[in-house]
């Protein structure tokens, strides 16, 4: 046995392996960067390590390791980068990111898996206590499965102590038929793993340094070694392919809706509401099928959504309504109604008690409280005011070509139907429009603008021109009627 030194009480370094090509996801973006629950697999891994308070967060890169990168300065910043060599496996990514560590650090390093995404920080804090409570130098997670096809399996001695770790390429018939499989994740006392992960060699089926052969040598050695089994076997699933990402995909799912109806949400159909991991919902909130709640969406209580909706970064005001629309980086406020065919794009404001009705499009624009775009109308870079009403087929003509410009609208302004506001122009407080407007002047408050032509009707013209016609016909007989 090696001179024993323990682990410093509480004190972690979380190593988090991301260096791995993914050529079985066929993807030009790193299989890290592949997304479930509107947040990357690194990314959930990342937010678990933090969840558990360690000292030093790194993260080990190598293929596309610029796209990482640029990707956890974005969403991690506080992660430090460590770039693996030309040296493969998972032994020398441990092995540069322990070089990384400050010389006096002598805690316990835990091992992660930048695609095993649904870990969840109570695992890993039970096995982080088992580990300490054995006194173990290495403790792995663990996990039984029917079909184990693809993980390294964890091999025991018949005292059911572990002995060591094989890898599927690696295995006998024998190793392959065993069902407790090694889940990617490991604690070390870093002392330990200082010593033993320089003797690992290459000397396998993929030539590469594996970390799991730490284990065998220290097992040799007579260092305790531990394994802690899953109680969430999911938990431990691993993404090396589209069709395990979408799994994975599923298993996170379940879990979010599943906590949101504790928190008092009622989701009608769980198998069709997609929630992502950073949205929030207040108490009695009311989600219909067919449902995407994405990234940072906030919904107040009692909102109905859905259905057939999808909100991305939206934030819906308390008992607002929003069915069969489609909205993003949009505030639409209390007791607002949405939808239904509606299209909300980025810098809606839809104020308390607003309306923007079947088939609108906004965009950029900002509707007062009670006010309302009933139907058909498409409102962009606009500003209105209260209680104003929209009428059907209302377009704020905001383009010339080369520029984008601003309408505004005043409070209690009333438009009539086919209505064409050519940006910029100002409509003042209770102005109105007739049908078929053409408004390219500012109209001042309380004025009614029409675009008015005389009527022109040419008798006999469709008996003339569209002769034996239904038309023609009708037109006749009507005429000899009168």
């Amino acid at each position: 046995m090696t001179e024993n030194t323990a682990s410093t009480p509480g004190k972690l370094a979380i190593i988090v392996l991301a260096a791995g090509q993914g050529t079985r996801m066929k993807s030009r973006r790193p299989k890290v960067l592949h997304e479930i629950g509107g947040r990357s697999l690194v990314g959930h891994v990342l937010t678990t390590a933090h969840a558990l308070g360690a000292d030093h967060i790194e993260v080990v890169v190598r293929h596309e390791r610029d796209q990482v990168v640029a990707a956890l300065a974005e969403q991690h910043p506080d992660a430090v980068i460590v770039d693996q060599d030309e040296i493969p496996g998972t032994g020398r990514a441990v092995q540069v990111a322990l070089d990384r560590l400050p010389d006096d650090f002598d805690g316990d390093v835990l091992v992660l898996s930048g695609d095993v995404p649904l870990l969840q920080a109570d695992t890993l804090r039970t096995l982080l206590e088992g580990h300490r409570a054995a006194s173990a130098a290495a403790t792995v997670l663990s996990a039984y499965l029917d079909d184990p096809t693809g993980y390294g399996r964890v091999i025991r001695g018949a005292d059911g102590v572990v002995e060591r770790i094989v890898e599927q390429k690696d295995a006998t018939d024998d190793e392959r038929a065993v069902t407790e499989i090694n889940a990617g994740v490991y604690v070390f006392r870093a002392t330990a793993l200082r010593t033993f992960i320089t003797r690992i060699g290459q000397d396998n089926a993929q030539g590469e340094m594996y970390l799991t052969d730490v284990i065998g040598l220290l097992r040799a050695a007579s260092e305790p070694v531990a394994a802690e089994p899953a109680s969430d076997v999911a938990s431990t699933f691993g993404v090396n392919d589209r069709a395990q990402l979408a799994e994975a995909g599923r298993v996170l799912n379940q879990r979010i809706v599943r906590n949101w109806q504790r928190e008092g949400v009622t989701i009608v159909d769980p198998a069709t509401t997609w929630i992502d991991d950073d949205a929030k919902l207040a108490a009695d909130v009311t989600i219909l099928p067919n449902t995407q709640i994405l990234r940072a969406t906030v919904i107040g209580p009692g909102a109905t959504i859905g259905p057939d909706t999808t909100l991305v970064d939206c934030e819906v005001g308390e008992d607002a309504v929003v069915r069969r629309s489609d909205a993003t980086l949009a505030v639409i406020g209390a007791n607002a109604t949405v939808g239904p065919f509606s299209f909300l794009r980025p810098g809606t404001v839809l104020g308390e008690g607003g309306k923007i009705g079947a088939y609108v499009e906004t965009k950029n624009a900002q509707i007062g409280e009670g006010s309302k775009v009933p139907h058909l109308s498409y409102v962009g870079d606009a500003t209105i005011g209260r209680g104003v009403n929209l009428g059907a087929s209302t377009i704020t003509a905001n383009y010339d070509d080369v520029n984008k410009h601003r309408t505004e609208i005043g409070d209690e302004v009333h438009t009539g139907s086919h209505t064409v506001l050519v940006a910029p122009v100002r409509l003042g407080a209770g102005a109105k429009t007739g049908a078929g407007a053409v408004v390219r002047k500012d109209v001042p408050a309380g004025a009614l603008a029409m675009s008015v032509a005389p009527q022109r009707n040419i008798e006999g013209w469709v008996e003339k021109n569209r002769a034996g016609t239904g038309a023609a016909d009708a037109a006749a007989r009507e005429r000899s009627a009168e």
